[in-house]
């Protein structure tokens, strides 16, 4: 699909990225549903529970294909695909849509909905739609504040991280929903997510990178100096990354710096390792950035993002499996730093 060599977001790709979640974002089927019935009454089918994230295979993809609509109009407001996403947003960001996802919510099984994973994409969807001159966030605010307070309620029963690569990274939830708690001022919000990374990470050192696991999308390491790097100061930040990835500059642990090879893109666990070398991507610019112009690091961790993008950039569209949601994975790394 695209450019192997492509390292920032051209008004080509906008348009590909685009084009590619307006194929998806209103697809009900198939469809990989996180809902917990009760009783028969709960057999119902996707767009009847979710009148706005029905599509894109499961909730949270549709999620992030919103948030990858957004973001590109924001940066490319003037591309050709602009007027099917504010038509598709005028649809779909309407008080009643929003109160329906809301009222998912309360419903006694819904407790771990989409926990931590959709949490994360859903405040980060909504510090997107704040950066619109349009109704659509303060249409969606209800939805953001519903999931704002599970983190409030869920971070102090929270004893331990979930160090994965996968939905249940913690990490990589906390990191998303910073920017949101940024975006509207919530330093009480900001205050709990640093305050909890600190107790879970702060220890840690030496990282050995045992990555990646056969379904990975996201690097458990690398998610947690990421989400550090936004939650701490820049000179406490790189002084605990110099303990964490001690051997950064001599590309170690080696896993980290070597992009991982899906065998079969059309196995949607297998696909999921294109996401991982676009997410590596993703945190390496973003790392990279953050330390000092002279760090010893800094030309390994540069180089490994170059390899990591091309190494899955061509493979964000192909099959359903991965097209229904790497272009957001690819977004974050073409737009990082």
């Amino acid at each position: 699909m695209s450019s192997p060599s492509a390292e920032r977001l051209t008004p080509a790709l906008a348009s590909q990225f685009a084009r590619l979640a307006l194929s998806h974002v209103a697809r009900e089927y198939p469809n990989k549903m996180d809902h917990v019935l009760a009783g028969p009454q709960d057999v119902q089918g996707p767009r009847d529970l979710h009148p706005i994230f029905f599509g894109s295979f499961d909730w949270h993809s549709c999620v992030h294909g919103y948030w990858t609509l957004a973001t590109v109009l924001r940066l490319h407001p003037d591309m050709p695909e602009a007027p099917a996403i504010r038509a598709l947003f005028d649809e779909a960001f309407t008080a009643e849509n929003v109160a329906a996802e809301t009222a998912y919510l309360t419903r006694p099984l819904s407790r771990g909905f989409e926990r931590p994973y959709g949490w994360g994409w859903l405040l980060k969807l909504q510090a997107e739609l704040l950066a619109h001159d349009a109704p659509w966030a303060a249409t969606h605010q209800p939805l953001a504040d519903a999931f704002a307070q599970r983190f409030r309620d869920f971070l102090p029963i929270a004893t331990y991280p979930i160090r994965t690569g996968v939905h249940s990274s913690t990490s990589f939830a906390i990191a998303l929903a910073s920017d949101y708690a940024r975006a509207v001022g919530d330093e009480a919000l900001l205050a709990l997510f640093a305050e909890k990374m600190r107790s879970w990470h702060l220890g840690d050192r030496d990282a050995q990178a045992w990555e990646p696991s056969g379904d990975d999308f996201l690097s458990p390491t690398l998610m947690t100096a990421e989400c550090l790097r936004k939650l701490l100061p820049a000179e406490a930040f790189a002084a605990w990354f110099a303990a964490y990835l001690p051997a950064a500059d001599r590309k170690a642990p080696a896993s980290l710096f070597t992009p991982a090879t899906p065998s079969d893109r059309t196995d949607g666990k297998i696909a999921h390792l294109d996401g991982l070398n676009l997410s590596r991507a993703w945190c390496w610019r973003n790392l990279a950035a953050t330390l000092p112009a002279s760090h010893a690091a800094r030309p390994a961790m540069e180089a490994a993002a170059a390899r990591h993008l091309a190494a899955s950039l061509p493979y964000v569209a192909g099959d359903y499996m991965g097209e229904h949601w790497l272009a957001s994975f690819a977004l974050l790394a073409l737009t990082a730093d």
